[in-house]
C-alpha cells in the first residue's frame, strides 16, 4: 500500500470536500487510516486497480473505509446508485464557484421581478432578495 504525504491525503480529501465518494457521509480528516473512528475512511481507486486502475491522483477518492472495503473491485457508479448517489461529492472550490454563479443568478431575477413590481426601489429589494436566496441554496 503505498504511503501518502500529508499534502497529498489533504488533496484527495478535499477533492469530495470531506464526503465518502460512495455515500456521501461526512469524514474526518483527522481519522484517515483509523478503523472504527467516527468519520474513519481511506483512499479508494475508483477505477480498482485489479481491473487496471492507477494510483493516478485522477482515479483516487476518499471513501468511508466500510464503503470502499464492502465494493472490493465493483463498479463505483453501482455502490453510488445504491446510496442514492448520482456523481462524487464536489469539491469545496466547485461548491464555492456554483454558491457564486447561484447569488449572481438570483439577484439578476430578483432584479427584474422587483423592477417589474417596484420600479428603482424594487429592483434594488429584490436583487438583494434574490440573491441571498440563491447564496443559501448549497450545490449538490
Amino acid at each position: 500500500m503505498p504511503q501518502y504525504s500529508k499534502t497529498e491525503l489533504r488533496a484527495i480529501y478535499d477533492r469530495t470536500s470531506g464526503y465518502c465518494h460512495l455515500c456521501g457521509e461526512k469524514m474526518a480528516f483527522t481519522n484517515y487510516g483509523q478503523h472504527g473512528e467516527r468519520g474513519a475512511w481511506e483512499i479508494e481507486h475508483s477505477n480498482p486497480k485489479a481491473r487496471g486502475g492507477t494510483d493516478r491522483a485522477n482515479n483516487l477518492y476518499a471513501a468511508c473505509i466500510d464503503c470502499n472495503r464492502s465494493k472490493g473491485d465493483g463498479s463505483t457508479r453501482s455502490v453510488r446508485q445504491g446510496n442514492g448517489l448520482r456523481r462524487a461529492p464536489l469539491s469545496r472550490q466547485a461548491v464555492a464557484d456554483k454558491k457564486a454563479a447561484n447569488t449572481a443568478v438570483g439577484g439578476g431575477l430578483g432584479l427584474v421581478v422587483g423592477a417589474m413590481a417596484g420600479g428603482p426601489v424594487g429592483a434594488a429589494v429584490g436583487a438583494v432578495i434574490g440573491g441571498a436566496i440563491g447564496n443559501s441554496i448549497r450545490p449538490k
